[in-house]
């Protein structure tokens, strides 16, 4: 599909059209990239420099870290899509019988737990990179320290856009047991991660004013 090798005006474009790809998953993997290779724009910043050559091993294994967390949410991107068309045709199955009823129940119920799936990846990805983002805010570059709590702000937002991404799946399902499940690790992410981001870019905030 390459949706991540889109243009930013192509991606935008298509992503404000009545296609059912990209949506909300996709645009928070994309959000979440985003803010991942902030970091590494801060760890960019930082090696190499002689002020910073006491943290500059750390920085370096920190922005390898960040790189795969990059690239897999950029990944994550067309997995998403790959994951909501299925979803997008079970919706249209014929349920005029009772076993069209039952085959679209079982196609359903298969198709919304891919569909968690992607995003709930975005959300683990997320949570790792707000645990980098607080080491490239404290010890990177002070020339680049906005642009940690830009990368904080941004992983928030993806990390909650992605939950409601399961939320809305999980509400369909019928087994209510793995659905808790799901939403329980969501509720679990969402109550750790997302004031930690803010804890960050508060910090970069008392910084900057």
């Amino acid at each position: 599909m390459g949706y991540s090798t889109l243009k930013c005006t192509e991606f935008v474009e298509v992503l404000a059209s009545k296609a059912p790809v990209p949506g909300g998953g996709g645009a928070s993997a994309l959000v979440g990239a985003i803010g991942t290779a902030l970091c590494n724009m801060v760890g960019s910043l930082t090696v190499g420099k002689k002020k910073y050559a006491a943290v500059e091993a750390e920085i370096s294994g920190l922005m390898e870290k960040a790189t795969e967390l990059q690239n897999a949410l950029l990944e994550l991107i067309e997995k998403d899509a790959e994951v909501f068309e299925p979803l997008s045709r079970a919706y249209g199955l014929p349920k005029e019988t009772e076993e069209e009823r039952a085959e679209k129940a079982r196609v359903m119920e298969g198709c919304l737990r891919d569909a968690c799936s992607v995003p709930m990846d975005i959300m683990r990805r997320c949570c790792e990179v707000i645990d980098l983002i607080g080491v490239f805010a404290e010890k990177g570059s002070v020339l680049a320290v906005s642009d940690a709590g830009v990368a904080a702000a941004c992983c928030k937002g993806a990390l909650k856009g992605a939950s409601l991404n399961v939320y809305i799946n999980t509400k369909s399902m019928k087994n209510r047991e793995y659905a808790e499940e799901l939403n329980k690790e969501c509720d679990g992410m969402l109550a750790k991660y997302g004031p930690m981001a803010d804890e960050i870019f508060d910090s970069v905030l008392a910084k900057l004013r």
